[in-house]
């Protein structure tokens, strides 16, 4: 029987020690600034109850969620009718009522509604999760990725807003990256869907606005045209289309003159207004622009939304977010606010490793590695370790007596950047000889005095 090679699905991936290290760094880096703003940890089961997932992320996002079969005989209440019909519509409700989940906002609105009681308004919570979506597999994107999400809820304050672009800023800046924040409002857009006398196409619009990076000003007409609305009127988005985002004052202008007298409009740009007037108080390492096509593609944004794109190096968006006014209102609690934004792990995972962002001598957690020259060296240098690691440096013994230049090897190998030799000399002498795996340069030193240079 011939054996089968291993494999992982397509759009999933191991991580290596050497790369979770990397990874550690932005979780890590992510989290401090989080917990800096006040936001509290939160995790969610990977699998939700199906109806939880369906109709909150549009057409598109339905079709990309990962549906896990009911465990038993999952045909058991299917009829052979229907098993024979293919109709899936029909099908899979009854073989699959969980599903992996397709992002961490979802689930937190689940949560916000169910523990109501047990929570105080309004509710900031961060959460580092993996998140899963039947998609394409390709650069930057995959079926299996981590998303780092922070969100307040329960307060229509667009102070939370700005916060939250804060937090961006800061964010990127710790990580050494350069990016643009992108916003925008999604009362815009249904401002311009009141402007081109299709409110009932709103939702078509967005999705089409949505791609036109990837397919164009004419893709998109083309594609609003597909989507059942007249070429005539498709015309009138075009000078919509083509504003820059690269001239806040000039782009303002002309959004107020063609949604003059355009309820949702005029608020989308008085909400934006104000999060710039907050923003002049501020300091900030990124530009922030305002960008009324950005149109974000979840159906669940009401207000303002978000999106961060990398300035050094095209990979899509590395965050992004927005205000959703009623989200929780689906699972029966009215009227309740949100706002957040999702880290996108992977893609700034890729982004800081093709810039080479990283610190130096992340690949390995051991700061010294001690040789080992026999039974009698090892007592020493197991003390000497005991000592190191106390103080929070650390520190490990190669375990076997192998010859030195194995020893150094494996130093290498992990990226240790000192390795510390105690041999009959050192132990006679007191002192244990530090060798420096970048110069070469090698010092002797009291363990006082190595605890200190390696703290």
């Amino acid at each position: 029987m011939a054996k089968v090679k291993p494999s992982i699905p397509k759009g999933t991936r191991d991580f290596t020690p050497g790369t979770m290290v990397k990874r550690d760094y932005i979780f890590d880096s992510i989290k401090v600034v989080f917990k800096k703003y006040g936001y509290q940890p939160l995790e969610t089961p990977s699998m939700e109850n199906i109806s939880t997932l369906t109709g909150k992320y549009g057409e598109e996002g339905d079709k990309l969620l990962f549906r896990i079969l009911n465990s038993g005989n999952y045909l058991s209440q299917v009829t052979e009718e229907e098993l024979y019909s293919k109709e899936l519509n029909t099908l899979t409700p009854k073989i699959s009522d969980k599903g992996l989940r397709y992002d961490l906002t979802v689930p937190f609105a689940r949560f916000v509604v169910q523990h109501r009681g047990e929570i105080t308004f309004p509710f900031k919570r961060y959460q580092i999760q993996p998140v899963w979506r039947a998609d394409k597999p390709q650069k930057g994107r995959y079926r299996e990725f981590y998303q780092c999400d922070v969100d307040v809820i329960g307060s229509d304050s667009l102070l939370n807003e700005v916060e939250l672009i804060k937090i961006i800023d800061e964010v990127f800046t710790v990580l050494n990256l350069k990016v643009t924040i992108k916003i925008n409002n999604r009362k815009v857009l249904k401002g311009l869907a009141d402007y081109l006398n299709n409110s009932d196409k709103f939702m078509d619009i967005t999705i089409a606005i949505d791609k036109l990076e990837k397919i164009g000003v004419e893709g998109v007409k083309k594609e609003l045209v597909q989507r059942g609305i007249n070429e005539t009127i498709v015309e009138k988005i075009d000078p919509f289309l083509r504003l820059g985002a690269d001239n806040y004052s000039g782009t303002k202008q002309s959004l107020k003159d063609i949604f003059s007298g355009i309820e949702d409009g005029e608020k989308g740009i008085e909400e934006t207004e104000e999060i710039f007037d907050y923003l002049e108080s501020l300091e900030l390492n990124n530009e922030v622009e305002f960008d009324p096509k950005l149109a974000r593609g979840l159906d669940y944004y009401t207000g303002t939304i978000f999106e961060v794109k990398a300035k050094e190096t095209e990979i899509g968006s590395i965050c992004g977010g927005g205000r959703y006014d009623d989200l929780t209102g689906v699972f029966g609690l009215k009227d309740v606010s949100g706002v957040g934004i999702s880290f996108g792990a992977e893609r700034i995972f890729d982004v800081m490793e093709k810039l080479g962002k990283f610190p130096e001598h992340m690949q390995s957690l051991t700061e010294v590695l001690f040789v080992n020259f026999g039974k009698e060296e090892v007592k020493h240098a197991l003390k000497y370790i005991q000592i190191l690691r106390n103080s929070g440096i650390p520190a490990e013994l190669y375990p076997d007596n192998a010859k030195m230049k194995k020893q150094f090897s494996y130093a290498n190998s992990l990226n240790v950047r000192y390795v510390a030799i105690v041999g009959q000399d050192e132990i006679k002498s007191g002192v244990i000889t530090l060798k420096d795996m970048d110069s070469g340069e090698q010092e002797e030193l009291t363990v006082d005095g190595l605890v200190k240079k390696l703290s």
